[in-house]
């Protein structure tokens, strides 16, 4: 099992700098694991992953930065089953886009701090309707499903343009979870539906999940 994370105590910081403060020790967190370590949790993210996305034809997911939980192997396995894989693109102004996952040799860096991105055609931010489940990153997830992001809102913004009742699973190491204390959260925070980690996954309570049950 996976020891715990010690947050700090955000207790009368605003709501930002409360969740800088949980960043940063996250971060701090992520950076200290070996390369071993990550290769080792990719291959269980994979395992967990797939079961959670069933039979989902078409999924939303993302290439993962270095310290991110791994994904790598998540996106070759649902590749190989003949899943249709929707990953971000950096559209024309900022816009948020996808493009469709053929290969890793496909993969390029559109612009300097980007991840990885599919080179073919760029689909408008609408495409998402197609998804039936999203992979989402977080940096970790409270019992609630409140899912703390990097602080850039994309991926608050972009899940505004999935399809009513397509679920978000959030990716984050089992030390991530918080259970004693809710994240704090703002208005445009959106909750998740289930927990991708490397040992498990699990759906947030109260939270209806039509493609698949543990």
């Amino acid at each position: 099992m996976s020891t715990a994370i010690r947050f700090p105590s955000t207790t009368g910081l605003e709501l930002e700098d409360a969740k800088n403060a949980l960043r940063e020790t996250v971060r701090t967190s992520r950076a200290a694991r070996s390369p071993r370590q990550r290769e080792e949790a990719a291959a269980t993210f994979a395992e967990h992953g797939v079961q959670a996305v069933g039979d989902a034809r078409c999924v939303a997911a993302y290439v993962s930065a270095s310290t991110e939980p791994d994904t790598s192997l998540l996106i070759d396995a649902l590749h190989e089953r003949g899943v249709r894989l929707l990953l971000p693109v950096l559209g024309p102004g900022l816009a948020r886009c996808w493009g469709e996952y053929t290969s890793r040799e496909e993969l390029a860096q559109r612009a300097p701090g980007r991840p990885l991105e599919p080179a073919g055609e760029v689909f408008p931010p609408e495409a998402l309707a197609e998804a039936e489940v999203v992979i989402a990153p977080a940096l970790a997830v409270d019992q609630d499903g409140i899912r703390l992001g990097q602080g850039g809102g994309w991926y608050d913004r972009a899940l505004l343009h999935r399809a009513p009742d397509t679920p978000v699973l959030a990716m984050v190491h089992e030390a991530e979870l918080i259970v004693d204390a809710p994240l704090p959260r703002a208005a445009h925070d959106i909750p998740v539906d289930a927990v991708i980690t490397e040992e498990r996954w699990f759906l947030i309570d109260g939270s209806p999940f039509a493609h698949t049950t543990p």
